[in-house]
Order: C-alpha cells, then sequence, then structure tokens
C-alpha cells in the first residue's frame, strides 16, 4: 500500500481528501498530512485516528508514494521536491496545467494520458473538469465545433474564506449592518460578480482562459474553439455552467441524451414536465456532473443548450484528484 502525503490538509481541499480517501476506502498505508507553519500542530481524524499537521518543507516527502498538493502555492514551491523524493505528484493548482510535459488528467475523460507522467499530473480547474465531463460523450458522438460556457461559481471556488465571508455578510445584511468585502473585490450576498481571479489578454479573466486552453488540452483539441465567461454567485457550494456548443456532424436531442444517460460520472436530470433539472442544492456533496436543460437552439445548424451542476470541492477538486491517484495504482 502506499504512503499518502495530503499537502494543505487543513483548508477545504484538503479536508475533503480525507473524506474521499475514507469513502473510497483508497489503500493507504501512512498518511502524513501538510500545511502552513501557521497550522502545523494541529491535530485531524481520519479512519480513527489522531493525526497531527506538519508543516512542508523540502524535506516532508521522503518515503512517500503518492502526495496529493490540494492548491495554491505549495505546488509551485515543494512539488519538485517531493518528486525528488520518489513521490508523484497530483497538483490541484494551476502552476503546472499548461505544461506540456506534465498531463492534464479527468479519469472519466482522457485517462490514457496518465501513462505519459514525468512525477507530476495535474489535476485541472474546478469549472473545465465539470464541462468536460459532459463534452467527452458528445465529442464521442458528433464532434464539436465551438463551445460558449457561462458559469456560475459557487463561494466555496475561492476556499473556505468565500464560505465565511458570505455567511458574515448574509448575517450583517439580517442586522442592516454595511457588508464587508475581503475575499471578494464586492459583497458577494446577494449580488453576482463577473470577474474571477485577475484580468488577463483581451480582457478575459484568467478563470475565463483555463476554461479555454484546458478544455483543449484535456480533449486533444488544440484548435477547439472555446469562449467562457466566469460569474461569482451567492452559493455556498457546487458550480452551475451554461453550455452552448455546436457539433461537427448532424445529431438528435435524443442521441445526445442518450449519449449522457450512458457516460461515466454523468446524471441526466431532465424532465421539464415534471420542472426536474439540476441545481446545486442537490448536486453539492456527489461526485457525479448532473446536467439538464437539454435543449435544440434554434439560432443556427447543430447547436445545442445544456444546464450543468457539479460540486467543485468534490469532483471539481478533491475526488478528481483520488481518481487520479486510483490510476496510478
Amino acid at each position: 500500500m502506499p504512503n499518502v502525503a495530503i499537502v494543505g490538509a487543513t483548508g477545504a481541499v484538503g479536508q475533503e481528501f480525507l473524506k474521499i480517501l475514507a469513502e473510497r476506502n483508497f489503500p493507504v498505508q501512512d498518511l502524513r498530512l501538510l500545511a502552513t507553519e501557521r497550522s502545523a500542530g494541529k491535530t485531524l481524524s481520519w479512519q480513527g485516528r489522531q493525526l497531527e499537521v506538519q508543516e512542508t518543507t523540502s524535506e516532508s516527502f521522503k518515503g512517500i508514494d503518492i502526495a496529493l498538493f490540494a492548491g495554491g502555492s505549495a505546488g509551485a514551491e515543494y512539488a519538485r521536491h517531493a518528486v525528488e523524493s520518489g513521490a508523484v505528484v497530483i497538483d490541484n493548482s494551476s502552476a503546472f496545467r499548461l505544461d506540456p510535459d506534465v498531463p492534464l488528467i479527468v479519469p472519466e475523460v482522457n485517462p490514457e494520458d496518465v501513462a505519459g507522467h514525468k512525477g507530476i499530473i495535474a489535476n485541472p480547474n474546478c469549472s473545465t473538469i465539470i464541462m468536460v465531463v459532459v463534452l467527452k460523450p458528445i465529442l464521442d458522438l458528433a464532434g464539436i465545433r465551438r463551445v460558449v460556457v457561462s458559469t456560475y461559481q459557487a463561494v466555496s471556488g475561492a476556499g473556505l474564506e468565500g464560505i465565511v465571508e458570505l455567511e458574515n455578510q448574509i448575517k450583517a445584511w439580517g442586522k442592516g449592518e454595511e457588508a464587508e468585502a475581503r475575499t471578494f473585490p464586492y459583497p458577494i450576498a446577494f449580488n453576482v460578480i463577473p470577474r474571477i481571479d485577475v484580468f488577463q489578454e483581451g480582457d478575459y479573466t484568467k478563470e475565463e482562459w483555463k476554461m479555454v486552453k484546458e478544455t483543449q488540452k484535456i480533449l486533444h483539441r488544440p484548435k477547439l474553439a472555446v469562449t467562457a465567461t466566469c460569474v461569482r454567485v451567492p452559493v455556498f457550494r457546487s458550480h452551475a455552467e451554461s453550455i452552448n456548443l455546436e457539433t461537427e456532424r448532424e445529431v438528435g436531442v435524443s442521441e445526445i441524451r442518450e449519449a449522457l444517460r450512458t457516460a461515466a460520472g454523468v446524471i441526466v436530470d431532465d424532465d421539464p414536465v415534471q420542472d426536474h433539472y439540476p441545481m446545486p442544492l442537490f448536486s453539492a456533496g456527489r461526485d457525479e456532473v448532473f446536467v439538464g436543460r437539454l435543449r435544440q437552439d434554434y439560432s443556427l445548424n447543430r447547436g445545442f443548450n445544456l444546464w450543468v451542476t457539479g460540486d467543485q470541492i468534490r469532483k471539481g477538486a478533491a475526488t478528481n484528484a483520488v481518481q487520479i491517484a486510483e490510476l496510478l495504482l
């Protein structure tokens, strides 16, 4: 059984790693919990054991076989040290995602790419993961010429700080007090913010470019036309996405629905008569990507609309990384 390290163990994704390793009965010989100096010394419970969190250093990975990095700057700082110590790194940050020597993996989409790793495997952006799980069955069925996606991203995508900020602003609003914004540039309670991460080329945000470039890499379609608008919404957990796409070949809605219904990791929840469609309320805490509101786009030939939700902490981060570790085993 492998020795496993979790870097960023006290954060939202790190905590989810602990849950998912247990839920999936991932074989672990020794589990090492790592975090910043500020969190060192804390104890976390796992599988009936109390484990002490250690400070992450370049020497933290001796004897470790698989290192799960929860995100942030730790990957860029320590991933190479982990590899030099003999570990395979699965990194949830953006540091290595577009590196041509680092595979970018969603197990339901491109599991074969894991074989080409050189010690580091990248976990894609949460919104990208949720989208490509749904795009892959359609790509296999009819090809895809263009994708237009608008995201509705939960505050927990910004970590525990995002959750706390929304909670505090809701409480402040209830008391008639002014909402203080620290994690986000403006108050998020009862608001939506059409900016996630910093602005870059063409006035697209870094989050939007992630969705473009990562999707092209994962699907092995470097010229696939993708455009994105990423929006933060006052939802605690689970991202939603409105996806419009154009297929390369003629296909019907029923054929797409059937391809999605039989796809790994996808749940079709699409019944307008019964008023059933995916919502963050129901996909939170789940590993599947939910898809509904599937319909023809009558404004162009071979156009379709889909509405997708998925838990960005689980499938969009921790679960996907543990699934990659399962591929390694």
